[in-house]
C-alpha cells in the first residue's frame, strides 16, 4: 500500500469533514456564497463545458493517439532546438487563445508524449495568456500602455517561465532526455505527418470557433422601462448577470446585478467583426466538424478510433471532476472577497498591493475576456495601474481549477514552482510598470 497516497486521501477526507462540520449555514453570507457557487458552476457547465472543455479533451486524446512521440520529441522534447521549441510553444498559444482550464487537456497530451518541461510550461502559460483579442480589448478599455505592457509581458513570460522551469528541474529533464535516447526507434507513422497535422488543425479550429469570444457589451432594456449599458458576465438558465457600465438607480458603475430573463425586454449587442463571427460560429465549427468526421472515416482504422475514444475518456475522468470542484470553490470564495475589499488592497504600487493582485489573479477563475470588465471595475474603485498589470499577467494564465488539475498532471512540486514563478514575475513587472505609469 502506498502510504503517501493513502495519507493524501485521508487529508482530503478530513478537510471535507471539518469544513462541513463547522460551516455556519445560518450565516446569510455563507448562504449567498453557496448559491453563487452553484450559479458559477451552472454557467461553467452550460456555456463552457460543451463548447470548449469537451473539444479540448478530444484534441488531447487525438494528440496521444495519432501524433507520434518522435514528432513531439523533435519539436518540443528536452533535446529539441530551444529557439524552435519555445517558438512553437508560444505561437501555439497565440493561435489557441483559450482559458486556463481549456489548455490543460492539450498540455497533458503533449507532456505525456514526452515534451520537455520548459516548452510544455511555455505552452501552458501562452495558451490562455497570449490572447490577441484580449490584448486589443485591454488597450481599448483599460488604456494603450496597459495593453502594450500586457502583450510584451505575456510573450516574455511564456519563454522565461519555460526556461526557468527547465533549469530548476534540469536533473529530471536530463534523466528524461537520457531515457528517451535509450528508447527504441518509434515505428513509422501509419500516415504522413501532413495528414495528422491537418486533422488536428481542423479539431483546433472547431475549438476556436465553438468557443469564440463574445465581448458581452450590450444595451439592456427591462420590462419596467430601465435602459442601461452593461457587460454580460455570465448567463444561467433563468437569469443573466451583468456588470454595469453606468450608474443605474442605486447601483453604481462596476456593480454586478442579476436580472431574471423574464424581466429583460430587449438586449442589443454592440456590433463588431468579433460579434459577426460570433453569430456564425456554429456554421464555421460545423464545417470543421464535418471535415474531422470525413478524415476520421477515410484515414483512420477502427482500432485507432477506439484507442482515441479510450484516451479521451481517460483525460475526462482525470480532469473534469477536478475542474468542476475548483470552479465551485471559486464561486464560494468570490462572495467572501467582494471587489470593494479587493480594491482596498491594491490601491497603490507597493509590493503588498502587486503581490495581492498577482495572488488573486493566479487563483481566481476568469472566463475569456471577463478579466477586462472586472479589472475596469476595480480601477474605478481605485486600483493602481501596477497591480492592474500584475492581475492581467497572472489571471488568465492560472486559476484555482487549473492549479488543482496541474497537481495531478505534473505533481505538487512542479505545480507549486510554476505558480510561484507566475506570481513573483507578475508582482515584479507590475511594480516596475506602476513606477513609470
Amino acid at each position: 500500500m502506498d502510504s503517501k497516497k493513502e495519507l493524501k486521501i485521508f487529508a482530503v477526507l478530513a478537510a471535507i469533514f471539518l469544513i462541513f462540520y463547522f460551516l455556519p449555514l445560518g450565516n446569510p453570507k455563507i448562504q449567498q456564497a453557496i448559491a453563487e457557487s452553484f450559479r458559477l458552476l451552472q454557467w461553467y457547465i452550460r456555456n463552457h463545458t460543451l463548447a470548449c472543455i469537451v473539444p479540448a479533451l478530444f484534441i488531447a486524446g487525438a494528440i496521444i493517439t495519432f501524433l507520434s512521440q518522435g514528432s513531439v520529441m523533435r519539436y518540443l522534447g528536452p533535446k529539441a532546438n530551444p529557439v524552435l521549441a519555445y517558438g512553437v510553444a508560444s505561437v501555439s498559444g497565440c493561435i489557441l487563445a483559450v482559458c486556463s482550464c481549456s489548455v490543460l487537456p492539450m498540455f497533458a497530451g503533449i507532456y505525456k508524449l514526452g515534451a520537455g518541461l520548459g516548452p510544455a510550461s511555455a505552452f501552458l502559460y501562452s495558451g490562455p495568456a497570449i490572447n490577441i483579442l484580449a490584448i486589443f480589448l485591454t488597450a481599448r478599455v483599460l488604456g494603450f500602455e496597459i495593453g502594450v505592457a500586457r502583450a510584451v509581458g505575456s510573450i516574455s513570460f511564456a519563454v522565461i517561465i519555460g526556461i526557468l522551469m527547465a533549469v530548476i528541474f534540469r536533473k529530471e529533464e536530463k534523466a528524461k532526455a537520457q531515457a528517451a535516447m535509450q528508447m527504441p526507434e518509434p515505428e513509422k507513422p501509419k500516415r504522413h505527418i501532413g495528414k495528422t497535422a491537418l486533422f488536428l488543425s481542423c479539431m483546433i479550429l472547431f475549438l476556436i470557433f465553438s468557443d469564440w469570444f463574445n465581448p458581452g457589451n450590450v444595451t439592456v432594456k427591462t420590462t419596467d422601462g430601465r435602459t442601461f449599458n452593461a457587460v454580460v458576465i455570465n448567463e444561467m438558465k433563468d437569469a443573466i448577470r451583468f456588470q454595469l457600465e453606468e450608474d443605474v438607480g442605486t447601483d453604481k458603475s462596476g456593480d454586478k446585478i442579476s436580472i431574471p430573463k423574464t424581466d429583460i425586454a430587449t438586449m442589443t449587442e454592440k456590433q463588431s467583426w468579433v460579434m459577426n463571427v460570433y453569430h456564425i460560429r456554429w456554421y464555421l465549427a460545423g464545417a470543421m466538424l464535418i471535415a474531422v468526421l470525413l478524415m476520421t472515416w477515410r484515414w483512420f482504422e477502427r482500432e485507432e478510433i477506439n484507442e482515441w475514444m479510450a484516451n479521451t475518456w481517460q483525460f475526462t475522468k482525470l480532469l473534469v471532476p477536478l475542474l468542476y470542484g475548483g470552479v465551485f470553490i471559486v464561486g464560494f470564495v468570490s462572495v467572501l472577497l467582494p471587489e470593494k475589499q479587493v480594491a482596498g488592497w491594491v490601491g497603490d504600487n507597493s509590493l503588498s498591493a502587486n503581490l495581492a493582485a498577482s495572488v488573486i489573479g493566479a487563483f481566481w477563475y476568469f472566463a475569456t475576456l471577463t478579466e477586462i470588465p472586472i479589472t475596469q471595475a476595480l480601477m474605478n474603485l481605485g486600483m493602481h495601474k501596477g497591480p492592474v498589470l500584475a492581475l492581467l499577467l497572472a489571471g488568465p494564465a492560472l486559476s484555482l481549477p487549473s492549479i488543482i488539475v496541474l497537481f495531478k498532471i505534473m505533481g505538487y512540486k512542479k505545480t507549486i514552482v510554476f505558480t510561484t514563478l507566475v506570481i513573483v514575475m507578475s508582482t515584479i513587472v507590475g511594480m516596475i510598470f506602476g513606477a513609470f505609469f
